[in-house]
């Protein structure tokens, strides 16, 4: 029976928790409080690119603690630890993951390279490092790479996206030989790497766009090549070559993300895969596979060993007031991580919801809204700060407002489609986790793996089920009851 076959009625209740409108504790519309963190964090980017046009007062008292652009940024990342995970064990195969991924992000990201574009030639945009290496820059966008190759991040913010990949190569690969549920031990490594490399780890060290030579190119033309080879593997193969192909593009992005980072910082690979793989640990909780006093203290764990990594190798670089924005950045993410699982029972507001939903949109193309009002010059006369308020407010109008333009004519309906090309294929077992038995302890993962059943309804009315359902659970009708597992993250 396909997926979008299997009755409704047999859904079992899901611990997913939250939810807006008049979804009961149990029973959801989607991962709500999901959405509002990602809303949440999207709102603190866009303050923070913003506000150094308007509302300077504002940043300049808010930024002597905290980094506003750096801390939503973090947020992100938990987020996309949390749940793409489940998305990827919810599919239960690497190509179905990779046809969802790609359908997610694949097509905003486009759009906004294309207006950035359209932007530039007519005077209003910086787009002028691809410019300077345009097939550079093609190669690089090819798998969103392009922080970690040759550094040709445009829009600007992109550069979040190469890290997203890398986890999500890094994840594959592990699902693909059954590892992936050791994400306590991940995390801590990551942790341990950031205290102990990152003063030592290099910058753009195999090539940049600004670099002499032809490095930068042949550089993309090898990591694609690479990647491509590795997911063609994965996709299109089963049983050793998909695990070979698998393993090869996941050792490709650790060592771009290792020795070729172009921004910002030379322990941002281990912290920002470290957040991811903390997200992971989180999620496995609540399923039931690791206890939940013991990933409490790991992941407190983890993001102190953050904090100690960019407080300390950020003194020789940076100033006291840089060392207490990164400190209050990360323990501050983590924080609302966990305030946000803490009400994830609680009825969510629809509008913060729905701010989650189209945050990916707001997180492109924000900056090319700022870009816009930039280039006007008449728009920079000096504005009181009530003027500044409203145009502020204006601003952020305008921003949602294409953002749901985008969402509603892009995003879900691509999605729509993805979900409709990978039902086309089927979704087998991955040898790896196939295999019975329970999982291996690490730091956070101390007993058996405890799958429950699930099954996912999408918004179009897909759904996808995974497991058996326990004759309780199997006899109870929770038709209201859905989840979107999704979501890019990092990105929002």
């Amino acid at each position: 029976m396909s997926d979008t076959a299997r009755p409704r009625n047999k859904l079992p209740r899901r611990l997913d928790r939250g939810g807006y409108g008049g979804a009961s504790p149990r029973g959801t519309s989607r991962l709500a409080w999901l959405d509002a963190l990602r809303g949440f964090a999207a709102l603190c980017v866009v303050f923070d690119h913003g506000s150094t046009l308007l509302l300077l007062p504002a940043r300049t008292f808010l930024y002597q603690w905290l980094n506003l652009g750096q801390y939503g940024v973090f947020v992100f990342f938990l987020v996309s630890g949390y749940i793409v995970p489940a998305s990827l064990e919810r599919k239960g195969s690497v190509r179905g993951f990779w046809i969802s991924r790609a359908f997610r992000l694949y097509p905003m990201v486009l759009l906004a390279i294309a207006l950035s574009a359209i932007e530039y030639k007519t005077g209003h945009g910086t787009i002028a490092n691809a410019g300077k290496h345009p097939l550079v820059a093609m190669l690089g966008w090819m798998f969103m790479l392009q922080n970690v190759t040759a550094g040709v991040n445009v829009p600007l913010v992109i550069w979040t996206l190469s890290y997203e990949m890398v986890f999500y190569l890094l994840i594959a690969a592990l699902f693909s030989w059954g590892g992936h549920r050791r994400s306590g031990w991940y995390a801590t490594a990551f942790g341990a790497g950031a205290v102990a490399l990152g003063g030592v780890l290099p910058m753009a060290a195999l090539g940049t766009w600004d670099g002499p030579g032809q490095g930068p190119l042949v550089l993309d033309v090898v990591t694609d090549a690479l990647v491509l080879t590795g997911l063609a593997l994965a996709t299109l193969s089963r049983s050793w070559p998909a695990k070979a192909g698998t393993t090869l593009a996941a050792l490709v992005a650790l060592v771009l993300v290792t020795f070729n980072q172009n921004y910002p910082y030379p322990w941002s690979g281990c912290v920002i895969l470290g957040l991811m793989f903390t997200g992971t640990m989180i999620y496995r909780a609540e399923q039931g596979q690791a206890g939940k006093r013991l990933t409490a203290a790991v992941a407190t764990g983890v993001l102190i060993l953050f904090t100690v990594a960019g407080v300390w190798h950020g003194a020789r670089l940076y100033d006291h007031h840089w060392q207490v924005q990164w400190a209050t950045s990360v323990l501050l993410a983590g924080a609302t991580f966990g305030a946000g699982l803490a009400v994830r029972r609680w009825r969510i507001p629809r509008w913060c919801a729905w701010l989650g939903m189209i945050s990916y949109s707001v997180y492109l193309l924000h900056p090319l809204v700022f870009n816009l009002y930039r280039s006007i010059p008449v728009l920079h006369r000096k504005h009181t700060m009530p003027d500044q308020v409203l145009f502020f407010a204006g601003l952020l109008a305008v921003i949602s407002a294409l953002s749901a333009l985008t969402y509603y004519l892009v995003e879900k309906p691509m999605q729509r489609l993805g979900r409709r090309v990978a039902a086309r294929f089927p979704y087998p077992a991955e040898p790896g986790p196939a295999k019975p038995g329970p999982a291996k302890p690490g730091p956070a993962e101390p007993g058996p793996a405890k799958p429950y059943p699930t099954e996912t309804v999408s918004a179009d009315g897909t759904s996808a089920r995974s497991g058996e359902a326990p004759p309780a659970a199997a006899s109870r009708s929770a038709s209201s009851s859905t989840t979107v597992a999704g979501g890019s993250g990092g990105s929002p």
